[in-house]
């Protein structure tokens, strides 16, 4: 029987090879990965092989993973009854990788989940245009499609610790109210070819299906025109309805609630049309008592998953993870610190690395067993770096609620309990 030496056991980049990996890391890493791994002759222990359950319509998790999203209402109030939820979140301490299952998407609804018979549905596209037209669901995808793994992130993901922060709680709490999943659908700046969109239209009105009525302005800005686009398709299928069957927009980069869900409408203007929630909800105060509005941009974030909140681990070796992001563009590097930000080392990057998707990062550690405190620290490549909580507060106050993207410190006792702490 032939084993695998203590460094093959290591990933590495592809284009780094086995000799260059292997010499970048010290040998206490690779002595603590090699004493982690379990040694055994025979396979006597494990269960017999045997004949397992028939094919079905449908493939579901094995019993024994057992992950679920989180109905929260407002921060703090969490494992609610669904019918008092405003929203559920990812459980991004239970995932790898950097699509996010689409049933674990975070879902985000102000009236509920209506039920839309998509052969009844309709997209009118109006307003200042030569030529109005109505579209079926059918008629977009007889149109040229685009497909794009993209992040969709709510305004108040990070709210749990804008003023204090709860100890006992998870990544799941903290930060998941964040995806990434891939997208299918007709660019928008085809549909405005096709309606002759005036010159002047300098704004887009997107209407959605739902009771609440979440309609949104958005400025007709060359990267919107370029990058939005109206889907129909979520990793491969019909979205779920959740997530906006039959279609819905996507805008990269920008507010979840851009991304209009149960799309039946978009008017094109020259000026924003101020509505409800766009003026009562979805702006900012600021330290100063001014209300900030049309902050619309997701900026540059990460955070650690693997250790995270309510996480207990070893002294010896460790994997550090996370998932980093940035409305701007590409993550260009990320950066970790084990002593609480007073040192920084370089994480290795997870491929591919796409323009405004999450991606995962990752390094390895060996904690000596002291008390310590870990955080994660991105650039894009715009140069964007996510701020230390310090700067952060100093520059938004704590009046606000949305785009909290401030970096996130996790604590370490000597048990090695994870915690949720403000740096």
């Amino acid at each position: 029987m032939s084993f695998k030496a203590p460094d093959d056991l290591l990933p590495r980049p592809a284009n780094v090879s086995r000799r260059g990996f292997v010499g970048g890391l010290s040998a206490g890493v690779l002595g603590a990965v090699a004493t982690g791994a379990a040694g055994a002759e025979t396979l006597a222990d494990v269960p017999d092989r045997g004949p397992g359950a028939d094919l079905s319509a449908h493939s579901d998790r094995s019993r024994f993973a057992k992950i679920d999203r989180i109905p929260e209402s407002t921060p703090g109030k969490r494992n609610i009854d669904p019918g008092d939820a405003i929203n559920s979140k990812t459980p991004h301490q239970r995932l790898v990788g950097n699509i996010t299952p689409t049933d674990l998407h975070y879902e985000r609804s102000h009236s509920g989940v209506p039920d839309i018979d998509p052969a009844q549905h309709r997209l009118l596209i109006h307003g200042m245009v030569e030529k109005p037209l109505i579209f079926s669901v059918e008629d977009l995808k007889r149109m040229p499609s685009i497909t794009r793994i993209v992040f969709i992130e709510c305004t108040g993901n990070g709210w749990e610790n804008w003023k204090k922060a709860d100890p006992d709680i998870t990544v799941q709490n903290t930060h998941g109210l964040v995806s990434t999943n891939e997208w299918t659908g007709v660019p928008l700046k085809f549909l405005i070819d096709l309606v002759s969109k005036d010159s002047n239209a300098s704004w887009m009105l997107a209407e959605g299906g739902d009771g609440a009525g979440v309609d949104r302005s958005i400025p007709l800005t060359d990267e919107i025109v370029n990058e939005a686009f109206v889907a129909y398709g979520q990793n491969g299928e019909p979205l779920r309805p959740a997530h906006g069957f039959p279609m819905r927009l996507v805008m990269p980069g920008f507010e979840g609630n851009l991304n209009i869900k149960w799309l039946r409408r978009l008017k094109f203007g020259n000026a924003p049309w101020m509505t409800r929630w766009e003026t009562a909800r979805y702006t900012q105060l600021l330290a100063d008592g001014k209300a900030r509005q049309f902050q619309l941009r997701m900026e540059t974030n990460s955070v650690i998953t693997q250790p995270s909140g309510m996480m207990q681990i070893q002294p010896g070796y460790n994997r550090i993870s996370g998932l980093a992001w940035s409305g701007h563009g590409k993550i260009a590097k990320v950066d970790i610190s084990t002593d609480g930000a007073k040192t920084w080392t370089q994480a290795q990057l997870s491929q591919p690395v796409l323009s405004k998707a999450q991606m995962r990062f990752q390094m390895d550690w060996v904690w000596d067993g002291k008390p310590t405190k870990i955080v994660s620290r991105s650039t894009d490549d715009h140069g964007n770096v996510q701020p230390d909580r310090q700067s952060f507060i100093a520059a938004m106050g704590t009046n606000a609620l949305f785009h909290y993207n401030a970096q996130q410190t996790w604590s370490i006792d000597e048990a090695g309990r994870v915690r949720n702490v403000l740096a």
